[in-house]
């Protein structure tokens, strides 16, 4: 028996077998069973939606004998006739070849007769943009009004090439194209009745290269079979399409994370014996680093319509939204400059190598301990721009008697470390991150180099800090302007207020308006800055909601605008301005008043 390939096999008979398109045939089925049909149909989309598919049922639902409704009984002689394409009432017309007017003359000549066998003439013309104008012209006046006994259904890939007056003659109807997760689960079943083992993940895969067409996505799993030898796995399926796998893409992201070198090169080294082509490797990081983006900032938009929605969310939990950003952009520039490099894998690898060299470090190193001598009890002395916190426990009167200046710093490490809060040091709690972020240049070997330069000494009054039992709502704003930090971590605390404080544990509420930029290591950043402050280990814990207390942020910009109203008014009451004012007839520009600080 001659084999028939899965698109004629599986194309839907009836409604019911149709996948996706639903607001097209909800239309079509209420209209077929409450009788309110018009004469005249426009199916647009691209190819392999179903237009033509949906214009058979119609006509089947139609001409069934057992009456016209929804639901054709695929039994009686029309409806395998139909199916069959034999039906005489059935008139389907290519128009790509009938495109002359003595064709859609001869063609409409007909038209007045009665049906032979069915109960509508219907006339299918597919492709109909490409008739010509004289033919769109000779077709007119038969669209408009068609004996009752007449149906015209077209489909066009190309609607915009229709002439207006054939477009507001008809009902027209876009299909959309179909998404990956309905091209997914039609394909599971119709391997399942093919009894084809297949892995969920090829079906993905074929499901994306289909780009929104089931034809091409059933096409594509005939190809597959026999490339496969009767089964569908994902390393047959990414060979056959030239594709990458996404596998291999999760691998490089995830090196990235972890800022694995090694285990990136592999992975790279593993792509390029499928010969790969780069520029599509870093179209797909960038599809899913964007993902990603939109996972962080707005979680209920992600969907599964990639099938990587548990692997967008897992990278989304571990990389922040500004590595996020710098990796995007740099694959993009990356991408743009592909051609230039001697190789693409070269590019490639150099994009990847670039991530890597740019990347923030989040790791917890503790710098090698420095002896330093306190100034006095209301200040401490920050040597080698690493921060000593002062202890808690009294000092001998030796430590005390010393001057500021006769302050030296032993260039031995010692394991004893000043600033230390009982067996704990605030300093382990601080990451090399939260250094950069504040300000601090980190030396590679800050021991090193003492014998040559003088260590930079910052002398820091802490008779002005807030106390940790003195924190709350209104003393927050003080808190965060005796914070070092910088950077997005700085506009996320200028933008949060101050809700409770439990102990040594702080809970904020973080302005709505600035979530996007918000990520889980802020939190943990956040509480070092605040331990080295208080001098003592504290936790914090960020929600983000609604803000009704005034934060740094928006005092700022209340203190402002009162300056602003202050130097107005000011100026309005000045007699010299008022006296300028009435000479001249000028006029009090107030956008261009600026308070002086």
């Amino acid at each position: 028996m001659t084999y028939q390939v899965l698109a004629r096999k599986w194309r839907p008979r009836i409604f019911s077998e149709m996948a996706g398109q639903e607001h097209v045939l909800r239309t079509l089925i209420n209209a077929l069973d409450q009788d309110r049909l018009h004469h005249a149909y426009l199916f647009t989309g691209t190819r392999g939606v179903g237009k033509t598919t949906i214009a058979r049922i119609l006509a089947k639902c139609l001409n069934c004998e057992q009456g016209v409704s929804s639901s054709p009984c695929e039994t009686c002689s029309a409806c395998i006739s139909i199916a069959e394409g034999r039906f005489l009432d059935l008139i389907e017309v290519d128009a790509a070849s009938r495109t002359k007017v003595d064709d859609t003359r001869e063609l409409l000549e007909n038209v007045q007769y009665a049906p032979s066998v069915g109960r509508f003439k219907v006339y299918l013309i597919d492709e109909v943009h490409m008739l010509s104008t004289h033919s769109f012209n000779a077709l007119l006046k038969t669209l408009e009004e068609p004996p009752a006994h007449v149906k015209f259904l077209f489909a066009t890939t190309d609607p915009q090439k229709l002439p207006v007056t054939i477009l507001s003659r008809c009902l027209q109807f876009n299909l959309k194209n179909i998404s990956p997760e309905i091209i997914v689960e039609h394909l599971k079943y119709i391997l399942g009745k093919e009894k084809i083992i297949f892995e969920e993940p090829g079906l993905w895969s074929l499901a994306r290269a289909a780009d929104g067409s089931m034809r091409d996505a059933l096409s594509l799993t005939d190809q597959a079979i026999s490339y496969g030898g009767g089964k569908l796995t994902e390393f047959d399926i990414s060979n056959m399409l030239g594709s990458i796998d996404l596998a291999v893409i999760a691998e490089i992201t995830r090196g990235l994370i972890h800022r694995d070198g090694p285990g990136i090169m592999t992975s790279i080294q593993k792509m390029s014996e499928l010969a790969p082509d780069y520029s599509t490797a870093l179209g797909d990081l960038l599809s899913l680093l964007h993902r990603v983006a939109v996972a962080q900032a707005i979680p209920g938009a992600i969907d599964n319509r990639q099938g990587d929605k548990d692997l967008v969310l897992e990278i989304a939990g571990n990389l922040s939204s500004e590595d996020v950003q710098l990796f995007y952009q740099i694959a993009l520039l990356g991408r743009r400059d592909l051609p230039l490099a001697p190789e693409p894998r070269i590019g490639f690898e150099m994009v990847m190598l670039r991530m890597l060299a740019f990347h923030p470090v989040y790791e917890n190193k503790i710098d090698p301990p420095v002896k330093v001598q306190t100034a006095t009890d209301e200040s401490i002395v920050i040597a080698n721009d690493v921060p000593i916190v002062p202890k808690t426990e009294p000092r001998e009167a030796s430590e005390l008697e010393k001057k500021p200046e006769d302050a030296k710093i032993d260039p031995k490490p010692s394991d004893s470390r000043s600033g230390s809060l009982g067996a704990n040091n605030v300093e382990s709690l601080r990451p090399a991150d939260t250094l950069a972020d504040s300000g601090y240049e980190k030396n590679s070997s800050p021991l090193a180099e003492l014998d040559v330069m003088e260590p930079k000494t910052i002398t820091v009054d802490v008779s002005s800090k807030v106390l940790l039992e003195h924190a709350s709502a209104e003393t927050w704003f003080k808190i965060y302007e005796g914070l070092t930090i910088g950077g997005l971590l700085k506009n996320i605390a200028a933008n949060l207020a101050l809700t409770a404080v439990q102990g040594v544990d702080l809970f904020f509420v973080l302005d709505e308006s600035q979530s996007a930029i918000y990520g889980p290591a802020h939190e943990g950043r956040l509480a070092v800055e605040l331990s080295v402050y208080f001098g003592t280990p504290v936790n914090v814990a960020i929600e983000v909601g609604v803000v009704v207390t005034e934060t740094p942020q928006s005092r700022r910009a209340r203190l402002q605008e009162e300056k602003q109203t202050e130097a107005t008014e000011n100026l309005q009451s000045d007699p010299n301005v008022r006296d300028i004012m009435n000479v001249f007839g000028g006029v009090l520009l107030k956008n261009t008043i600026k308070a002086i600080d």
